[in-house]
C-alpha cells in the first residue's frame, strides 16, 4: 500500500514556473513507477510524465515540449514536476500515481496501469 500526498500547485500566470511534489508512504517507494496525470475541467485525465523505478527512464506527453521535467528522490520518497513556461492551457488538476511495472510509452502513459494516487493539486494559469 502506498499513500500519496501531492503539494505546490497554485495561480499562477503565464510564462510561470510551479514545482510540483508527491510525498509517498512506506519503505518500497523505489520500486513503484511514479507518473504525473492531470485532469481539466470536462476533459479526460491525460498522461504527463513517467520516471522508472531508478530514474533512468523518462517519458513526456508531447505537449510538454521541453517545458516540464519530472524527477524523483528516492531518498525522500518523493517525485517532483518541474513545470516552467506554464500556459492557460496547462490549467487542471495534476495527480501523481504509482505503478509497478515499466513498459513502453503506450503502457507506463496509460492511468489504468497505475495502482495508487494521490488525491490531486490544482494548477490555474492565468493570461
Amino acid at each position: 500500500q502506498v499513500q500519496l500526498v501531492e503539494s505546490g500547485g497554485g495561480l499562477v500566470q503565464a510564462g510561470d514556473s510551479l514545482r510540483l511534489s508527491c510525498a509517498a508512504s512506506g519503505r518500497t517507494f523505489s520500486s513503484y513507477v511514479m507518473g504525473w496525470f492531470r485532469q481539466a475541467p470536462g476533459k479526460e485525465r491525460e498522461f504527463v510524465a513517467t520516471i522508472s523505478w531508478g530514474g533512468g527512464s523518462i517519458y513526456y506527453a508531447d505537449f510538454v515540449k521541453g517545458r516540464f521535467t519530472i524527477s524523483r528522490d528516492n531518498a525522500k520518497n518523493t517525485v517532483y514536476l518541474q513545470m516552467n513556461s506554464l500556459k492557460p492551457e496547462d490549467t487542471a488538476v495534476y495527480y501523481c500515481a504509482a505503478a509497478k511495472n515499466w513498459g513502453p510509452r503506450t503502457v507506463v502513459g496509460d492511468p489504468k496501469r497505475y495502482d495508487y494516487w494521490g488525491q490531486g493539486t490544482q494548477v490555474t494559469v492565468s493570461s
